[in-house]
């Protein structure tokens, strides 16, 4: 098992290209794992990488039919094999985004909910102006179980998207860090912010 995976800070980096969004996540100050993610893409399938040439693959998200537009994304190892899921909850999401970590038994993990109502609805009025999506907003979300407090993703202000996830509540290690880290990509790449 790589060593990160017992990590409980995470920070995401995205980087723009033409073609495809590009993640970098780091733990401990080193890069652990390269993401990709074809823009424009009928079927999400989006790769985890332990290098940045893409050689070794650690995990991927994909959705479970094509143009997902709320719905269930399957987070599984490069074999097949279930590692959980992430879940938009889409009627809880209209006014505020609310996404459900699921694990291999279908048993609910935790929800990550966006924290402020008033930045909720800000973000979307941002996301109807041409070319909002540069302008720099607050995005962040809690991660709960029940009333447990596990942890936080976060962006930081700047021009650049740069996210922290933050599972240091999780201390019962209850969240597999592989579906945390698809979730903190898929909080970003799935909901083109």
């Amino acid at each position: 098992m790589e060593s990160w995976r017992s990590e409980d800070t995470f920070v995401v980096d995205q980087l723009i290209r033409p073609i495809a969004n590009l993640y970098r996540i780091s733990a401990g100050g080193q890069p652990v794992a390269f993401v990709r993610q074809k823009k424009f893409a009928l079927k999400e399938d989006i790769r985890f990488f332990a290098d940045e040439s893409e050689t070794t693959e650690l995990f991927r998200i994909k959705a479970r039919s094509m143009l997902e537009l709320g719905g269930r994304y399957d987070v599984t190892a490069p074999d097949g094999e279930q590692i959980g899921a992430v879940e938009k909850v889409f009627g809880r999401s209209l006014l505020r985004s609310t996404w459900r970590l699921v694990g291999v038994d279908d048993r609910e993990l935790g929800v990550a909910k966006e924290r402020s109502q008033l930045w909720a609805l800000v973000r979307r009025a941002i996301d109807l102006v041409p070319y909002g999506e540069l302008i720099p907003i607050v995005f962040h979300f809690t991660i709960d179980s029940g009333d447990r407090h596990l942890g936080d993703f976060t962006r930081r202000l700047g021009i650049r998207d740069t996210y922290d996830l933050d599972l240091t509540g999780d201390t019962e290690r209850t969240i597999d860090r592989r579906l945390a880290i698809a979730l903190a990509v898929a909080l970003d790449a799935l909901q083109s912010r």
